[in-house]
């Protein structure tokens, strides 16, 4: 079950959902899942359900609340449309590290003020472009973020990125795992292999995986040509088991 709710930030409302289990019994370890650059549609809510059903209350905000509230991507279209994509890379390009920070802190003081979520420790979930987000998280807030995840994460560790979030995780405090797709345009092997060794060299928990034959986007039901649902599963049997051992 889910419910819309409103969460004062910074620069604005966010406009959040928060899902639990049908018939939840009290508060619940609190999970944040962030959207890919197609912001919030039909495939996310199913999502943050499945992961609320194995037990948790999950935070799914609008990242493009700046610009726009509620869904982007109009019904029947494909956040990859010519004639939505420029839209979202617009809105994407406003989310700048400091953006991310000032949103970080009310997602958080959301938790806080929600019924649905249990007191301690959260964990956060990105996708595409908020695997960054995500890891960001981590190194902002480590005395609460016990675990961050990123799904075909794009752009984790560019060279000539003055402000990648691979500069940032000594520190991370918690546990962090990447499941890449092993044909990434968007994360090539290098970019794979310089976060890795940022981590390693910080002390981070973390683990990293290679989904064989999973293109860019291979959670995403609505990605034509990108989801592949051997990947999508694996997914979330690798984020569940994360989020069992760290929340």
């Amino acid at each position: 079950m889910s419910r819309a709710i409103d969460i004062p930030a910074a620069d604005g409302t966010i406009d959040a959902h928060v899902f639990t289990p049908e018939n939840a019994d009290g508060p619940l370890p609190a999970v944040v899942l962030l959207t890919d650059i197609g912001a919030l549609r039909p495939c996310y809510h199913e999502k943050a359900q499945r992961i609320a059903d194995a037990g948790y209350a999950v935070l799914m905000p609008n990242i493009y609340y700046r610009d726009a509230a509620g869904e982007i991507v109009p019904a029947g279209q494909s956040f990859r449309d010519p004639d939505v994509r420029p839209t979202l890379v617009e809105y994407a390009g406003h989310l700048t590290p400091e953006a991310q920070s000032r949103d970080f802190v009310a997602w958080l003081e959301g938790i806080d003020a929600a019924p649905e979520f249990a007191e301690g420790k959260v964990a956060v979930v990105g996708y595409c472009l908020t695997g960054a987000f995500a890891l960001r998280m981590a190194a902002e807030h480590p005395e609460r973020i016990a675990a961050a995840a990123g799904f075909h994460s794009a752009n984790l560790a560019q060279a000539d990125d003055a402000h990648s979030p691979v500069k940032v995780v000594n520190h991370i405090a918690g546990r962090v795992y990447f499941g890449h797709a092993d044909r990434d345009e968007l994360l090539p092997p290098e970019q794979i292999a310089r976060m890795d060794e940022a981590l390693a060299a910080a002390g981070v928990h973390f683990t990293t995986e290679l989904y064989r034959g999973a293109p860019h986007g291979y959670t995403a039901k609505d990605a034509t040509g990108s989801y592949h649902a051997e990947a999508d599963e694996l997914h979330y049997k690798r984020l569940l088991t994360l989020l069992e051992e760290t929340l």
